[in-house]
């Protein structure tokens, strides 16, 4: 449990237990407990360990951070992740209002029992960590010599532990699993040969059984029945991570299994589990398919048999409404159709039968083309990438665009409904694909990524349902996004851009044109979507960073255009779902828009990276009198350029002349932006009062001054001085609300399709 003083954020509090665990990785050691904790002066909330264990199997996550600085990008991750769990499955008891119900729980849930011998029982609580002891104990002692060579022919050591869970006596209870514990043997493989006789392989232990007979003495097996189906399921866990990134699969929720099925009923009609044959070409243990009812119209498929025999032992024991014949293993990238179950076959070799043939599937999302420097260590460039490339182009690279382009080509007339990424719809780089692939979207729905195991980043993915007999090539459509819990955000637009103009031009016809152009400062910008935010920021001209990207020197020739693309590209948070949305180049009403172009200026005078440290600073809007300087700034360029005394897009000249006359019309802002400058005085005027205050300070040499650094040289997230804190935040809430002012310019101007 994690303890706190007082009172505070309990969900908070176990985000930062999980983060310590996951960084110590105790579940490699020890048993984890039933339950987790946090409490405070207030309250003592429990969390069923089962809920969370998953999450520590994350790939791509960084579990080396200080678990207690809430404010790190990690902890903001993990919290968006699943904080939805923390939410729904917290216990929460207050010591005032709930002592009696703590105390009975407490006496109901932590017993010790010392009479006899107690086994540990095995559930979905602790199954992958007693997987792990297996790993260090049991494994070594099978006799398979070399287990990299096993891993490469499909063989891998999860299904021997499933073996040796789900057993009694030593016996395996699940027939139809890939390998069977017999006595004081494995049996794999296990299949009918070529003259009808059935075959086996075998291994047995290479200790007399000994490790694995003091290992399971201490476990109850087989586990309770109602576990044995979500373990069989759950194989996926137990796939090393390497097999997992290659192949590419992610476990669909339940969340979005039940949704994409209701959004099927309402797409296709109530009776389309009668009125389809479907199909899951990419089925894994069967997940997607666990709800239908149907089974004489279902079929499902995977490249490992491991798989195969999952399915097959589920739904022997009728937890997945499957017929025996209908699972079957097929490569779907390599293999030929004829390798099909017959009444499969002739469904798809009849255009009049196709059409009422659903494709239901969550592909694989490994990239395997290494000849295009995208490919992933040991992913196998398929037949259908070598046949399709061609018309592909890059998007050939990725295997679910490789099963989307067999399918519309191979099987043109089905409905294909699959979770995927956005790319089919926007990429850049899927452009050739969206042309070779004619097919009306029907209906789609959008949700974050990282709802789907083994996914950390923040993007959507939707669940699309396209009819392949069409025609169209995709342009547009509004698809349902939903939140992490399952609630209905709103429609969001999905454009293809294909005929896109993107902001960037804005900014390459903005280049220094005149050799009296005076420099002021470097933008760095990268792409022209929400995702490379935070390669966009603008800082001073010495400073200026070479690799990647574009680089923009600063003048007064362009500073109202650099302005206007910096703010419109940073006032809108990036988040999971514009992750993809693509900034553009603007219709030509922006232009005589004097305010929407002044307000973009205020906000990037208030949201640069300017250090006086660099070079002069030529930033400050304000007077050296209306701030309480001590001394002359050692540039007053940008009070000059809003009072109309700088050439703006023009060649300057003799700019700093002393007396002379402004060569364009003063600035004129509106009330929001007055408000910034306000806000933005009071607090270079509190700076300056300060005893070693520097006088070309910019506003992040005012944060750095009162918020100091820390051990590692990041500035910290705030300051004890409580003035500066009211200033600082004063600012910061009046650029909020300009920000929300230019928002409403960046749609009517389409620098954002809505």
């Amino acid at each position: 449990a994690e303890a706190k003083k007082s009172v505070a954020d309990p969900n908070a509090s176990l985000l930062q237990l999980i983060l310590t665990i996951g960084k110590a990785r105790t579940f490699d050691k020890y048993l984890p407990p039933n339950f987790l904790g946090a409490f405070d002066a207030q309250k003592f909330v429990f969390l069923p360990y089962s809920e969370v264990q998953e999450f520590f199997y994350m790939n791509d996550f960084n579990w080396n951070v200080t678990s207690s600085d809430h404010k790190s990008k990690e902890f903001a991750m993990l919290r968006r992740r699943i904080e939805h769990v923390l939410n729904a499955q917290s216990l929460v008891f207050r010591f005032a209002e709930d002592k009696k119900e703590l105390l009975q729980f407490i006496a109901d849930n932590f017993v010790a029992d010392k009479i006899g011998i107690n086994k540990i029982r095995i559930d979905k609580n602790n199954f992958i960590p007693i997987y792990n002891k297996w790993l260090q104990k049991v494994k070594p002692t099978i006799d398979i010599i070399d287990w990299e060579k096993a891993k490469k022919a499909g063989i891998i050591d999860g299904d021997f532990y499933l073996a040796d869970l789900l057993s009694a006596e030593n016996q395996t209870l699940r027939e139809k699993l890939y390998v069977l514990l017999k006595g004081d043997e494995y049996v794999l493989d296990r299949k009918l040969d070529d003259m009808g006789f059935f075959s086996s392989r075998t291994t047995s232990f290479n200790d007399n059984q000994r490790a694995h007979t003091q290992f399971w003495n201490k476990y109850e097996r087989p586990p309770l029945k109602e576990y044995w189906d979500y373990m069989i399921m759950r194989r996926d866990l137990l796939v090393p991570q390497d097999i997992r990134e290659r192949k590419g699969s992610f476990f669909t929720p339940k969340i979005w299994v039940e949704l994409s099925q209701k959004y099927l009923s309402d797409t296709l009609g109530a009776d389309w589990q009668e009125d389809y044959i479907i199909w899951d070409c990419a089925a894994g243990t069967g997940n997607l398919l666990a709800n239908l009812a149907n089974p004489a119209n279902i079929y499902a498929s995977t490249i490992d048999q491991q798989d195969v025999e999952a399915m097959q032992d589920r739904a022997q024991n009728k937890t997945l409404n499957l017929l025996p014949k209908h699972i079957f293993q097929f490569d779907f990238l390599n293999d030929d159709f004829t390798k099909l179950p017959k009444s499969l076959y002739e469904i798809i070799q009849n255009p009049e039968k196709r059409k009422k043939l659903l494709i239901y599937i969550n592909p694989p999302y490994a990239e395997g083309d290494s000849r295009i420097g995208k490919g992933r260590a040991g992913v196998q460039i398929s037949k259908i990438h070598e046949k399709y490339r061609g018309a592909m182009g890059q998007a050939s690279g990725e295997l679910f665009a490789q099963f989307f382009a067999r399918i519309q080509r191979e099987m043109r007339g089905v409905v294909l409904a699959k979770f995927s990424t956005l790319k089919i719809l926007q990429a850049p780089n899927f452009r050739n694909f969206r042309n070779s692939f004619p097919a009306k979207l029907l209906k789609i729905f959008v949700v974050p990524a990282d709802t789907f195991d083994n996914v950390t980043g923040q993007f959507p993915i939707g669940f699309h349902i396209w009819d392949t007999s069409g025609n169209d090539v995709f342009i547009y459509a509004k698809g349902d996004a939903y939140d992490a819990k399952g609630n209905f955000l709103g429609e969001k637009a999905l454009p293809s851009y294909d005929d896109a103009k993107y902001i960037s031009v804005l900014i390459e016809k903005n280049k220094i044109k005149h050799s009296d152009a005076i420099p002021i400062g470097h933008m760095s910008s990268t792409g022209n979507d929400f995702q490379n935010q935070n390669a966009l920021f603008i800082d001073d001209i010495d400073k200026k960073k070479k690799a990647g990207g574009r680089h923009t020197t600063i003048t007064n020739e362009n500073l109202r255009d650099i302005a206007v693309y910096f703010a419109v590209r940073k006032v809108i948070p990036a988040d999971w779902l514009n992750d993809r949305d693509q900034f553009l180049y603007p219709n030509e009403e922006w232009q005589a828009d004097t305010e929407f172009q002044n307000d973009c200026l205020v906000y990037t005078l208030f949201s640069n990276n300017m250090q006086s440290k660099y070079g002069a600073n030529n930033w400050i809007p304000f007077s050296e009198a209306e701030i309480g300087a001590q001394e002359r700034f050692g540039s007053d360029f940008m009070r000059r350029y809003i009072a109309g005394k700088v050439e703006r897009g023009a060649v300057a000249a003799e700019l700093f002349a002393s007396g002379e006359k402004p060569k364009t019309a003063p600035l004129v802002f509106s009330t929001e932006a007055a408000a910034v400058f306000d806000a933005g005085r009071e607090l270079w005027r509190y700076y300056h009062a300060q005893p070693k205050a520097n006088v070309n300070a910019s506003l992040y040499d005012i944060r750095e001054h009162f918020q100091g650094r820390n051990a590692k040289g990041v500035m910290n997230k705030s300051s004890v001085d409580t003035q500066y804190t009211q200033h600082i935040e004063a600012l910061r809430a009046a650029l909020r609300l300009l920000a929300r002012k230019i928002k409403i310019g960046v749609y009517k101007y389409g620098f954002l399709r809505g």
